[in-house]
Parts: structure tokens; C-alpha cells; sequence
């Protein structure tokens, strides 16, 4: 089979896509025919070798593959050949066939594209764990998403409000209002104002009457993390899910006493290992709203798998305009 190989951590261009073994699934694995899976920032970081969890080398990247069932172990009762699922697979994806735990795959709602699945993937997981385990939303309860036109922050601004919320969009600039609000946002903070120090509190503020936020979805850290803080509410909640804007933020802890302020990390990896009841419930969640019509898949891109190097670079030099999903060649 077909698929791109990373012998050595380094630069995207030093890989190509090469005739491999096909891979057989272990006793409590299944093997799939990948029919989509998406570029995610991320791999970059896995290929470069700057990730903070490496797999051995050679490998395959590409996390959550999505595609068709093909061979089960021997140890598999929940899925048969012929199913269509979504893998929560940590690499192997860009590939043509790729290996995954029966825990870790999730039959795709009948409704349900393999590439709307991909395109899904990791943003809306990361977005439910951001809102659901980490911020402990509530409804009727106010929400912030820095970075809200990213695959997370979109995520976030569709589930949030989906779950009851009233959700304030971060953008870069005021020309994204529109994107924010068709995904539901009920109004925008605009990020790149002079002083953002002061302004994002005063435009949270002025949209809360006052009262703040509850919780703040974070992909961007850096200098937007100490300002949102500011704009938390008494007991509010600030999960950190990124940084896409650059440096690693630190904060004055005593903020956070005096304000009853809670402030945390989310690594989903670790969910789909320790916790795969409560994945297989997210996912449950996410598909049944999807069905229902209340969420909708981002807008995508589908490149051939000889098409990864080049939606890299564009991830990686941020000039992707939509989710980038790789549809490998089906086996001949």
C-alpha cells in the first residue's frame, strides 16, 4: 500500500509517499481502508519531532483517520467488515489502510461523509472535553472562544452554543464577523484592538452588561491569555487548549485567588487512552447533533494523499482558508 513515511524527525519536504506492507491488526485492533483523515497543525510538530509525545521511528503521521473496516482481530465483537467508522488512531492516517484500537472507533452516523468526519475530528472533540469536563458549562452560562474562526475555536463556538450557552467570538479582525456569527457566536470581541490589556475586558464587558465571562475556550495564549482572565467572571473557568499565537503565557496567581478563578490545561490525547467511556460519549454526543442538524462540518478542502506536503506547508505557514483533508487513492 501507499503511504508517506518519517524515518527521521525534520523538514516537511524530506518526506514522499512509498510502497509499504500493508499493516495487520492485533487481536483487539481493526484495520480500515482510510477514505479520509485531516492535516492537522499538530503533525507538523509530530514530524518535526517537536511534539511532546514522538512515536518510533519509522512511522506514518496522521491522527483520526476515517474510513471503512476491512479485517477485525481476533478479540473484536463490536465491529464487522463493511463498517464505516471514525479511528481516534494517534498516527497512520496518511495512508491507504491504517490500524486501529475497536476502543478507539466510533461508527459514523449513516448522514455523515467520511470527509465531514475527518474535517470534524479533533476540533470537535477537543471543544466538547474544552467545555463539557474542563469548563463544566452550564446552561445559560457565558462563554469566550479566543481564536474562534481556528477548527477548535469554530468547534467551540457551534457546541457552545448548541449546549445552551451565550458565546462571544475572539477574532483578529472585524472582518471575520460574519464566519463567527453563521456558526452561532452571539457576539464578536474584536483581538486586535491596540491595547488588548484593557480592550478585551472592556468589549466582554460591554457585552455582558458588566458580569464577564464564565468560561474561556484558549487556542491562542500568549499576550491573550492575562487579558482574558480579566474579563472572567467570579468562579469562572479558563481552559487552555493552545498556543497558536505564540508564547507560552504566565499569570499572576493571586488573579486567580481573588477571583475564585480556575484555570487548566486540556491534552485530549490523554482522554482517548484513560478515559475511552467518556470519548465514545463525546463522539455519541457530537454525531447526534450532527445528525440533528445543529452542528455542521467545517468548510474543507480534499487533496489526493500526494497532495500532503503541499497542505502542510499551508498549515504550517497558516494560509489554509478551510480544513485540509487528505482522500488517499483507493486500493486497486
Amino acid at each position: 500500500m501507499r503511504a508517506v513515511v518519517v524515518h527521521e524527525f525534520g523538514a516537511l519536504d524530506s518526506l514522499k509517499v512509498e510502497e509499504i506492507t500493508a499493516p495487520q491488526p492485533g487481536p483487539e485492533e481493526v484495520l480500515i481502508d482510510v477514505h479520509a483523515v485531516g492535516v492537522n497543525f499538530v503533525d507538523t510538530l509530530v514530524i518535526s519531532g517537536k511534539y511532546q509525545f514522538l512515536p518510533a521511528r519509522p512511522f506514518t503521521p496522521g491522527k483520526l483517520p476515517a474510513g471503512i473496516v476491512t479485517k477485525v482481530g481476533s478479540k473484536v465483537t463490536g465491529l464487522t467488515p463493511g463498517d464505516r467508522v471514525l479511528t481516534t488512531a494517534e498516527q497512520g492516517g496518511y495512508a491507504e489502510q491504517a490500524i486501529a484500537l475497536e476502543s478507539q472507533s466510533y461508527k459514523l452516523p449513516a448522514k455523515m461523509s467520511f470527509v465531514d468526519a475527518a474535517s470534524m475530528a479533533l476540533a470537535f472533540d477537543t471543544a466538547w472535553f474544552a467545555l463539557r469536563e474542563r469548563g463544566r458549562l452550564r446552561k445559560g452560562e457565558k462563554v469566550l472562544v479566543l481564536g474562534a474562526t481556528g477548527a477548535v475555536g469554530t468547534a467551540a463556538v457551534q457546541l457552545a452554543k448548541a449546549f445552551g450557552a451565550f458565546v462571544l467570538a475572539g477574532v483578529s479582525s472585524l472582518e471575520k464577523t460574519g464566519s463567527v456569527m453563521a456558526a452561532g457566536a452571539d457576539g464578536v470581541v474584536n483581538l486586535g484592538v491596540e491595547n488588548i490589556h484593557d480592550g478585551l475586558r472592556e468589549q466582554v464587558y460591554a457585552l455582558t452588561d458588566g458580569a464577564g465571562v464564565d468560561i474561556v475556550i484558549d487556542s491562542l495564549g500568549d499576550k491573550f491569555l492575562p487579558a482574558a482572565l480579566r474579563a472572567i467572571a467570579w468562579r469562572g473557568r479558563h481552559v487552555i487548549v493552545g498556543f497558536a499565537a505564540g508564547e507560552i503565557a504566565s499569570v499572576k496567581t493571586n488573579y486567580l485567588m481573588l477571583k475564585n478563578i480556575e484555570l487548566s490545561g486540556l491534552q485530549v490525547s490523554d482522554y482517548r487512552k484513560k478515559t475511552p467511556d467518556l470519548m465514545r460519549e463525546c463522539f455519541k454526543e457530537i454525531f447526534q447533533l450532527y445528525e440533528d442538524g445543529v452542528l455542521s462540518a467545517p468548510p474543507s478542502e480534499t487533496l489526493p494523499l500526494d497532495g500532503f506536503a503541499k497542505a502542510l506547508n499551508q498549515i504550517q505557514g497558516r494560509n489554509a482558508k478551510s480544513r485540509l483533508i487528505l482522500v488517499p487513492e483507493q486500493l486497486s
